[in-house]
């Protein structure tokens, strides 16, 4: 097997092809488990969930982001809750700030259809 093609002369090495493949893919399997691939939880609410269920979910919501996952928080609007979409604006805003001590918001908060959400990440 050639090591550094570019040397004058270049250097060569005879290697167990066998053993050469075990132990590469032994490297990629071990790179792999090292690696963190975000996952995206998401919390779902309706505009008038009362406070005690807030702070329950904003609970799950922490245990999410301590564990490096980003969370997805959605106000879904049903019939004429559409009307008011403030109150989903109002809740949003108050997760934001009860979370404001450990996360941020990634991108801003956006409506689609009948579900007004937004992405926090950890600081």
């Amino acid at each position: 097997m050639e090591i550094a093609p570019n040397a004058n002369p270049p250097v060569c090495k005879i290697l167990d092809y066998g053993k050469f493949v075990y132990e590469q893919s032994k490297k990629e399997k071990l790179s792999k488990k090292k690696q963190h691939t975000v996952v995206v939880k998401e919390i779902r609410m309706r505009p008038k969930t009362e406070d005690h269920d807030l702070q329950y979910k904003l609970k799950h919501a922490r245990e999410f982001l301590m564990n490096k996952n980003k969370v997805k928080f959605t106000v879904h609007f049903r019939g004429r809750e559409l009307a008011h979409k403030e109150f989903g604006e109002q809740l949003l805003e108050k997760i934001e700030n009860e979370l404001s001590d450990i996360a941020k918001v990634e991108g801003k908060k956006h409506f689609e259809g009948r579900n007004m959400s937004m992405v926090m990440t950890l600081k």
